[in-house]
């Protein structure tokens, strides 16, 4: 029973037949062959943004990093979530690719920070005083650390505090399709179209082997990007491997599909630990992610049985058997109903 995360299970198989597909041959390297050409083309189509850049690299952190990195200079403040990844998650990556830009917490809740908390943050730096960072980019983690979605209302809302600050905003998308399938939206309704810059299109989360595609609807810094990319040594020269994955990714709407089907795992899920006397869920649960509170006693019985997840909150070793621990359970796209099915039953038993 795993729900430790979405990046722990299998890759999708037309994924794998993808990927065997495209190791015939001989092509040109470093995104100059057709399978990259091609990739690049589909995921514009699926934003319907022809003119946007398309790039490819292997983890969420480069991506991220990257594309602030091509927006901040060193002595910008890069505004973001309290427990966003880009602060928590991903070793100071985006400080060390941008060279010293500050990461600077914005809002007072765990998982959303509203336009009102940014003003007030990005207003408190004077760009003109040499003592203090100046105001950089925003980032916004869509699906949040703790599993809530921004609406389009709230991310226009953000777009315009930030373009207001004469910034640009990125949206941190490695869960981008359980948030798209949750609000019943396009991906260039809840990217460009809401005042997003840049995106970080997920896809290890959602079944692929190893790709997150940056993608620039203002194509202004793209040439940076790469620039940084290369010296961060993250230009693959075989991204052909890259490409195959995400082209069948967006084939079919295949990750919307796997999207759905984690997302519908984790809402079955998040119904029967609801109805578990002993537990109380934390956040909403909007998308493929649970959190809730549950006595130490009910976490050791859990993890005996053989469930794994994560405490966010605690340490399952102590005296106390009722003191209360806060789990995160993730539902991925190979999470079946079976699954969480036994997870229930040793939960109730």
């Amino acid at each position: 029973m795993f729900f430790a995360s979405d990046n722990t299970g299998p890759v999708h198989p037309k994924v794998l037949e993808a990927i065997a597909a495209a190791n015939k041959g001989y092509t040109l390297p470093y995104g100059n062959d057709p399978i990259t050409q091609t990739a690049r083309d589909n995921v514009r189509e699926v934003f319907d943004a022809p003119e946007a850049e398309v790039f490819f690299v292997t983890t969420g952190a480069a991506a991220n990093s990257l594309i602030l990195a091509s927006w901040a200079n060193p002595w910008s403040a890069i505004f973001c979530g309290r427990y966003a990844h880009i602060h928590d998650g991903e070793g100071n990556s985006p400080e060390a690719f941008s060279d010293g830009a500050k990461l600077t917490l914005v809002g007072a809740a765990e998982d959303k920070f509203t336009a009102a908390e940014l003003d007030t943050s990005m207003s408190a730096w004077d760009p003109g005083h040499l003592n203090n960072a100046e105001p950089g980019p925003v980032s916004i983690t869509q699906v949040a650390e703790w599993g809530t979605i921004y609406t389009l209302d709230e991310i226009r809302a953000i777009a315009d505090v930030t373009h207001g600050h004469g910034q640009k905003l990125h949206m941190d998308g490695a869960r981008f399709a359980n948030a798209v399938v949750a609000l019943g939206v396009s991906a260039a309704e809840m990217s460009w179209r809401a005042g997003v810059d840049a995106v970080t299109f997920g896809g290890t989360k959602n079944g692929l082997m190893g790709v997150e595609t940056a993608v620039f609807f203002d194509p202004e810094k793209s040439w940076e990007f790469q620039r940084r990319r290369k010296r961060a040594a993250h230009l693959l020269s075989k991204s052909r491997y890259l490409a195959a994955q995400v082209s069948t990714y967006l084939e079919n709407d295949l990750w919307l599909e796997l999207a759905t089907k984690a997302n519908s795992s984790a809402a079955r899920l998040c119904q029967g630990i609801a109805a578990f006397s002993d537990a109380t869920i934390a956040f909403p649960c909007q998308a493929n992610l649970v959190f809730a509170w549950m006595p130490r006693r009910v976490h050791r019985g859990m993890i005996d049985a053989g469930v794994q997840y994560y405490i966010e909150r605690g340490q399952l070793q102590g005296e106390d058997p009722e003191e209360l621990l806060l789990a995160r359970f993730v539902c991925g796209c190979t999470t079946s109903i079976e699954d969480v099915d036994q997870f229930l039953d040793v939960l109730n038993n």
